[in-house]
């Protein structure tokens, strides 16, 4: 359920359907995108039992542009935090941890 969320969240974000989850290597993206996938899940104790979870996901943004404003509306988002960037093929990737 939550994942949905996220998934609808970053297709307002990005203004298009181009948002993949975990996307197979046969897949013919479009640009701009954002490619996420689950990275980690937090576990919140009490009295040594778990009573909540957090997932956390890694959130990359695809963009020919360089001066592109999407990273900066991912920045903004509750507990997201920027991770990396890098360029590979001409596309620029910037790179963020967010807890959803």
């Amino acid at each position: 359920m939550d994942r949905l969320l996220l998934q609808s969240a970053l297709e307002e974000i990005l203004g298009s359907e181009n948002v993949y989850f975990q996307p197979p290597s046969n897949v013919q993206m479009s640009y701009p995108a954002i490619v996420y996938s689950r990275d980690n899940l937090h576990t919140k104790f009490a009295d040594n039992l778990p009573y909540g979870t957090d997932a956390r996901y890694q959130v990359t943004v695809i963009d020919r542009n360089p001066d592109s404003d999407i990273p900066s509306k991912i920045a903004a988002l509750p507990k997201c935090v920027y991770d990396r960037f890098f360029v590979a093929d001409n596309l620029h990737h910037d790179v963020f941890r967010l807890y959803f």
